[in-house]
């Protein structure tokens, strides 16, 4: 967003491609794991209102690409846009609130 000079930038740039992968893979593993967990218990077993009512009209895996490729689609702006704290924090929330729970239920059941 802003020009930032020398050695500063760098590791700046640095941190928002790590940021931006991290990000993705993210939405990738959330994916994977909602699909399976879906498959394993169900459709109720989807917290967020929107997604499952997206899964009841187009099926599990036609919403699910649709949902993670609009989230990294907003990702990959965010990133553009030099936002690369904002991709970090949400990336961090993407760990705790689904990949993390999701990765739980699914080893342990």
């Amino acid at each position: 967003m802003y020009p930032i000079e020398g050695h500063y930038s760098e590791r700046w740039t640095l941190f928002g491609n790590t940021v931006i992968v991290l990000f993705l893979l993210a939405q990738v593993f959330d994916g994977a794991f909602t699909y399976v967990g879906v498959h394993a218990f169900g459709r109720g077993i989807e917290a967020n209102p929107l997604l499952a009512w997206l899964m009841h009209v187009m099926g599990p895996g036609a919403a699910l690409a649709g949902a993670k490729t609009v989230a990294a689609g907003f990702g990959a702006l965010l990133h553009l846009l030099e936002v690369h704290l904002i991709v970090a924090a949400l990336t961090a929330l993407y760990l705790a609130a689904a990949i993390v729970p999701w990765a739980t239920l699914l080893y342990f059941n």
